[in-house]
This record gives structure tokens, sequence and C-alpha cells, in this order.
């Protein structure tokens, strides 16, 4: 039984502390007649008994009593959603040790999809993105043993590893005639979750790349040194394309951050204590300038929550395209024995009510992302992964430091040569301002 202090994890993709809710059970009081529903309950769970007994009993070989029981405990939440699973020992460490923003490994972002291991993103400058892995390759073997029947926490574990060693993957790449094969060599991934840069006089860029412990922090970081490179800032373009989310409270920061009053998110679940809301307080230092968020298919939850904010609020445009659609929380609980459990306990809510489960955040301006690479790769008619088509997704029932300036700079006129979606924003934010000088008659 769960006391009331001890602490859960809150996951938007990524964790969050809050309290679990204690419970009132008295020791010793005669216990009442189970209820009709919990009769039920007795019923499978003597059926369960029975099953592992008979198996235990007439199985071929001596069985494993822990490795059945785990076996179970994840069959049962695989009925769930695709959010909700058992975490063994060794995943509880993987989960917190990747929350970090700091381990050993390839800097691969991997889900499954029709049962198979496929690349959702590979992050930026890791040896997973340097090697050439693409966004939707499937990877079908990890050093020569088949992901066929390879859990996602399985296949985590074995392309994580010190710096320095090596891991193979052999993947499958739609226009590709026979697999691939990539041998790569571990390093230790720190992800810096925001970086800035000065795109033209006067025009700050911030890439918000996952929402890691001190992001909010970074973010106002990289905010001064855009200020005072730019003096009388005209616009900011905030990017999130590929942000597979992170920290709640780091999305409530970051969009408080350019918010003086209001709601920024609530959720909602079956009981009281899922219920929460998030309101944005008056900054000490104002951000009065336009602003342009962009998105794409792989930004998700903890990113759609800043940029469903500012949507409502009419705080900025967004642009780009329909974003992943992970709009459900999930409650990190330890077990014993050093696992835990992973549940999806509720739903989040923009201010104005929406709910984006399986539905996503669909941009103010449409801009499609030309000369993509894994599009120039697999062709047009290359199919972005997102929530909906994840098996058994829910439907809606009615902290490094800033790069220096000189780096940023070059950084942001090669991104204004070369991504089409920031030259779009950027110029909004140049038409923005050319008609807020005009005079109409």
């Amino acid at each position: 039984m769960l006391k009331s202090r001890s602490k859960i994890l809150l996951l938007f993709v990524g964790i969050a502390l809050m309290l679990l809710p204690g419970s009132d059970s008295s020791f010793g009081a005669k216990a009442a007649p189970p209820a009709p529903a919990n009769q039920d309950v007795y019923k499978y769970l003597k059926l369960f008994s029975d099953v592992m007994s008979i198996v235990q009993d007439n199985y071929v070989e001596k069985v494993d009593q822990k490795k059945l029981m785990y076996g179970a405990i994840n069959g049962m939440l695989r009925e769930l959603d695709p959010h909700s699973s058992f975490l063994k020992p060794e995943d509880y460490k993987e989960l917190q040790i990747e929350t970090k923003g700091r381990f050993g490994g390839l800097g691969i972002e991997i889900t499954i999809r029709d049962s198979v291991l496929t690349v959702v993103a590979p992050l930026e400058d890791t040896p997973a993105d340097k090697a050439g892995i693409h966004a939707n390759d499937q990877i079908v073997k990890i050093d020569e043993q088949p992901t066929q029947d390879m859990s996602l926490m399985d296949a985590v574990q074995k392309m994580r590893g010190p710096k320095g060693t090596k891991v193979k993957l052999t993947i499958i790449r739609k226009g590709e005639h026979k697999p691939l094969e990539f041998n790569l060599v571990r390093d230790v991934i720190s992800i810096q979750s925001v970086k800035w840069s000065t795109l033209d006089p006067g025009y700050g860029y911030v890439r918000i790349s996952s929402f890691q412990s001190g992001t909010a922090n970074d973010l106002r970081k990289a905010l001064d040194h855009l200020d005072a490179e730019n003096p009388g800032m005209q616009g900011l373009i905030l990017d999130l394309r590929n942000d597979p989310g992170g920290l709640l409270d780091q999305a409530v920061e970051v969009s408080d951050e350019f918010l003086d009053s209001g709601l920024i998110v609530y959720t909602g679940g079956r009981l009281e204590s899922q219920k929460m809301r998030f309101e944005a307080h008056k900054n000490t230092k104002e951000h009065r300038y336009p602003m342009v968020v962009l998105v794409n298919s792989g930004s998700a939850s903890a990113s759609e929550i800043v940029a469903g904010a500012l949507q409502d609020h009419k705080r900025a445009i967004i642009m780009g395209e329909q974003t992943f659609g992970k709009g459900s929380v999930q409650t990190v609980i330890p077990l014993n024995e050093g696992s835990a459990l992973r549940l999806t306990t509720s739903l989040y809510y923009t201010p104005s009510g929406r709910s984006i489960q399986a539905k996503g955040i669909t941009p103010d301006i449409i801009v499609k992302k030309e000369n993509h690479k894994a599009e120039e790769a697999q062709g047009d008619d290359v199919a972005r992964i997102r929530e909906k088509d994840l098996p058994r997704h829910m439907e809606i029932k009615k902290s490094d430091q800033a790069p220096k300036p000189e780096a940023a700079k070059a950084e942001g006129k090669k991104l204004v040569e070369q991504d089409n979606q920031v030259r779009r924003a950027l110029d909004l934010l140049k038409g923005y301002k050319i008609m807020a000088q005009m005079q109409f008659k």
C-alpha cells in the first residue's frame, strides 16, 4: 500500500514529481464482504494462480518464478495503451538516467510500430545522426540479435553502453533493396536542450530539443543573450520541431516565460488527485515581441503543451506541420525490488479545453519541410509516426550553457539559408513589423 508521502513520477514522455494520495485503510478492523466487482477480481486471480501452478508442476523444464511473474505483469499492461508498462529494476534505472540528459549510447529515439522496432528520430549531433540513421528506419538486428521479440527497454539497454564501445545495427529502409548495416561507436550523449542564435538584426531564434531539468533557466539565459545582442527585439522564433517532450514543470515554466496570466495546462482523470491546474504568473522581465513557434510530427507531449498554451492565448503563431498528438499523462509508481509501474492516469488539456490525444496541435500556418534527409532517402510518401499510429492508442471520447555569440551568429545565417520553415517564420515576423507600420484608410 502506498503511503501519503510516497513520491511518484509524472511523465509527459519525460518526468516531473508529484505526491501520491494517502490511504485511509485501518488495520485490525473486521473485513467487509467483497463487493461484486471485487468478486470478479478474485475469480481471475484464482485462474491466474491455477495456471501458474500448472506451469510450475508440468512444464518440460524448471521455470523461473520471477521471469513468469514479470511476463504476466507485462502482458497485463500491454492490454492497456502503448505508454503503460512494467519497468524491471534495470528498466527503471534506465528511465531515471535518461531524464538527466546525459548517458552513454547512440543518440537514437525508438518505438515499436507494427511489432517492429522503428526509429522515431536520431538526436542531433550524435553517433546515430552522424552515421546517417533516418526516421522510420526499421531496426531488425542489434549486434546480430534479431529484435522481433525484443521489448523496447531491452533494445534501449542493448544500444546503451560506455563511450568508445561498438554496436552493430541492421536496418531495413524503404527504397533500399537489401538491409543496411551500421557499425556505430557509442559516445556520451549529453543533450543540450536549449540553443540560440540571431537570424537577422532584431530577430532571434531559440531551439528547445527536449525538456530536461534546467531547460527553463537555459531558455532565460538564451533570451538575455538575444536581448543584449539585439536591443529592442523585433521577433522570436521558438523551434520545438522533433522535441519529444520531457519534464512537465519545465514545459509549464517555458510557457510561463511568455505569458503573464491565465491557464497554461490542466489535467483530468478518474481521481481528484489526478486533476491539476497550472497558471501563468506576472514576469519580472517582459518579452513584448511577436513570436512564431515551429512544430512538426516529432513535436510531442511537453512541446505540445507549450505550443497549445501559446496558441490558445494568441501569444504566438504556430507554424509547421501537425504535431504527434500525445496528450496522456503517465505516473511512474516505484514497486518492490527496484521495479516500477508506468501507468496512464489522466489526460492533459490546453487552456481552451482541447485534448490533443491522438490528434495533435494543428498549426495556424501549414509549412512542409523541404529537403528533409529522411524524405530524400525514402520518397515523398514517407509516413511519419504519430500517436494515432501506435497500437492501442487512446481515443478521446466526447543545461549546458548557450553557445558564444560568434557561433550563434554563424548558426543563425546557416539556418535561414538551409531551413525553409525557419525562413518562412522569419519572413512572417518581418512582415508583421511592416504591416504594423502601415496606415490603412
